[in-house]
């Protein structure tokens, strides 16, 4: 049996597998950002996952990415992401929250605000709205005030998030959204103490992570990160500068886990922050990004992290279209293929939450089973 099914242990949780699903936006929220139940019904589908990280909430209005993404900085919010968690638990799953700023990424059409950025750098992109794809705006620069504003935000929104049923949350500091801007150099040209050396720009993630673990205890806070990664025009310059010194970093503060985003073990700079970090790692493996799936779903790329040092494996996709991935994966059946249909992001049900299980699988009671 692989490793990839045995029982493991994250910081106060008892994990049933190795598997994780990874954080998704998938545009199924209220125009305000309130979870509803699709999303419920969604989330209870995949608890057989030994983790959901659920996609990346905003935790302030300006933060706001996309169009229909989840929010948590009101008391609705909270509300609505009971919902969900309840729905998990009841299923038998576990979840952590991402919590996501998007910096420049986002539309004054999303938030009816100027987005915030390190610096006044216009993504080079559209931006996903209620009514089509817009031109990125200018963003504006923020203040000292404004940083301290939004730390403060991550910490309360956190708190909200284990007032929801959270058992923790990942703080995204990946893939091009705020926290990334501020580490890159071109996309932060600050001359001031959150901008210029690697030490300046890694300042503001780690006062957001140390606010957070305060806020809510540190084992129940992971990070993510994305070394090199390019997307959302981002372009971070001494990639391998700025992880030698943010991951010993972040291993100082006793955090459940960091999670590397399109992990490669053959690649030099991945085993570095293997060997800097002492705790829980994830490895999101690299299947193809753009590019169709492998036939396995990832399940190769899982035992080679795994031996390569790796404690935990998130999927994306493969979770998306298969509601039963750890069952399958573990009998070798065949998997769902996503749609390549626009049912990505945003609508209903459809692409969403009817993906069939397998003929005479248990899917908790939220799908009639269905042959694959």
């Amino acid at each position: 049996m692989s490793s990839l099914f045995e029982n493991t242990r994250l910081a106060a949780l008892d994990l049933p597998n190795r598997l994780v699903m990874a954080p998704m936006t998938r545009n199924r929220a209220a125009a305000d950002g309130t979870p509803g139940e699709l999303m419920a019904t969604y989330y209870a589908q995949r608890a057989s996952a030994g983790l959901i990280i659920a996609e990346g909430t905003t935790p302030s209005a300006v933060g706001q990415t996309y169009a229909n993404i989840p929010a948590l900085y009101d008391a609705s919010h909270v509300a609505g992401w009971r919902l969900v968690t309840g729905a998990v638990r009841e299923a038998g799953g576990r979840m952590f929250l991402q919590l996501q700023h998007g910096g420049r990424i986002g539309h004054p059409d999303n938030s009816g605000l100027t987005p915030l950025a390190p610096s006044a750098v216009v993504l080079p992109d559209t931006v996903h709205t209620a009514g089509g794809a817009r031109p990125a705006v200018v963003p504006r620069e923020m203040t000292v005030g404004d940083i301290a504003t939004t730390v403060a935000d991550f910490a309360e929104s956190a708190r909200k998030a284990v007032e929801a049923g959270f058992s923790g949350v990942e703080i995204h500091g990946a893939n091009g959204y705020l926290l990334h801007q501020f580490l890159g150099r071109g996309t932060n040209r600050r001359t001031d103490a959150y901008g210029g050396s690697v030490g300046n720009r890694i300042r503001f993630l780690l006062e957001v992570v140390e606010a957070v673990a305060d806020a809510i205890g540190p084992d129940r806070v992971g990070v993510r990160i994305s070394p090199g990664i390019t997307v959302n025009g981002m372009a971070e310059g001494d990639t391998e500068d700025i992880y030698r010194e943010l991951v010993p970093a972040l291993a100082r503060h006793g955090l459940a886990y960091l999670h590397v985003v399109f992990a490669d073990p053959d690649d030099a700079l991945f085993r570095e922050v293997r060997r800097a970090w002492p705790g829980t790692l994830i490895a999101n493996p690299v299947l193809g990004w753009g590019g169709p799936l492998p036939e396995d779903g990832g399940r190769a790329a899982a035992e080679r992290l795994l031996a390569a040092g790796a404690e935990l494996i998130s999927l994306g996709r493969s979770f998306l279209a298969n509601p039963d991935l750890v069952e399958r994966l573990r009998a070798g059946a065949p998997l769902n293929r996503p749609r390549e249909d626009g049912t990505f992001y945003g609508g209903g049900s459809d692409g969403y939450t009817d993906y069939p299980v397998r003929a005479g699988e248990s899917d908790r009671g939220v799908l009639a089973p269905a042959a694959a």
